[in-house]
């Protein structure tokens, strides 16, 4: 298939700029992924689509206040620094621009003084690798002077950082918030138990790659990032009991669904495990564990709607992004949900 072939026409206006308030206060499509068939909802009606019995798969990394705005030394050039991948104790991956003020041996200092960095390497994707020098705890620090590294698309600027944290994170590590999570409330989460819904955890940590733009027309020639991930060992088992009772596995988000897909890949079923994964879906690909899907709408021409055209149907998907346009829902990190099942 073709890049252009998810290509769909979003006027500017219906990418959200903020976080529903409350959080489980977005609009919900779900869309019947056999019939095509599309009904409106509010999120905290989801309940009415989970059955006793299934089991909700949540990912509970945490975002890193991961921009930074740095002081070059010697030349006092203001330069941006996302955190991209922890190497060590005091060594990083990170993005900088404007690269060219981002040489190796550049030395720069971040909140007056609190944080110093040295460039140490340019690597051959342009990444720097980078050592920190600070005292203390390394995450303490930069939570006094990170920034949530919200998406280029997100203009507005976000005053309380927990709003692009879910209520269950906990592992940290992301570049990206898992945004399908963020429409859930301790609330609503007691309600689905409530209803014998089961509830596990995975962690996969969101690079930076997941807004990275598809380049090349055939998609089949597309080289996916790599994201680390691990499934705890209750979590497994919680999958295959599921499955073995004949219930559903939803995965909340298309890194979960990512997680799960990969474990199946790599050790052939689901079990503990811990890895990195690459893995690209598009339509074609055959799934091995998710029965269900909770997702937000997703960037045009993007590897995001690619994942769910092969788990909703290509037709299905563009007709209800289609439909998603004419009826007016939020778009994108902060937007509304869809639930294909």
């Amino acid at each position: 298939m073709k890049k252009s072939d998810f290509f769909y026409d979003l006027p500017e206006e219906l990418i959200a700029q903020h976080p529903a308030e409350p959080r489980d206060s977005s609009r919900l499509m779900i869309v019947n992924k056999e019939t095509g068939e599309i009904k409106h909802s509010i999120f905290h009606e989801i309940t009415d689509y989970l059955n006793p019995g299934d089991c909700l798969i949540l990912n509970n990394t945490r975002v890193l206040p991961a921009r930074m705005y740095g002081v070059k030394q010697g030349t006092g050039a203001i330069v941006e620094f996302l955190l991209l991948k922890r190497l060590n104790a005091n060594e990083w991956e990170v993005l900088a621009g404007p690269g060219k003020k981002a040489r190796e041996g550049s030395v720069f200092t971040f909140g007056e003084g609190l944080l110093t960095a040295e460039v140490e390497k340019v690597l051959e994707n342009g990444n720097r690798l980078v050592k920190f020098t600070y005292d203390g705890n390394f995450y303490d620090v930069i939570d006094k002077i990170g920034e949530m590294p919200l998406p280029h698309y997100i203009k507005e600027r976000l005053e309380d950082k927990e709003r692009y944290q879910t209520v269950y994170s906990k592992e940290l590590g992301s570049a990206a918030a898992p945004t399908a999570g963020l429409h859930f409330t301790p609330e609503l989460l007691e309600k689905i138990k409530a209803k014998g819904v089961k509830v596990g955890f995975v962690t996969l940590h969101v690079g930076i790659g997941t807004f990275r733009p598809v380049k090349t027309e055939n998609i089949e020639e597309h080289k996916m990032h790599t994201e680390h991930y691990r499934i705890p060992k209750e979590t497994a088992e919680l999958i295959n009991e599921t499955k073995a009772a004949g219930h559903r596995v939803i995965a909340v988000g298309t890194t979960c669904c990512r997680t799960l897909e990969s474990v199946c890949q790599a050790a052939g079923k689901v079990c503990e495990y811990e890895d990195d994964t690459g893995i690209f879906i598009y339509p074609g690909y055959k799934f091995k564990c998710i029965d269900a899907l909770l997702t937000n709408f997703h960037l045009p021409e993007s590897t995001l709607i690619m994942l769910v055209s092969a788990f909703c149907g290509y037709e299905n998907t563009m007709h209800a992004y289609k439909i998603a346009v004419e009826e007016k829902y939020r778009f994108f990190s902060f937007g509304d949900a869809m639930f294909i099942g």
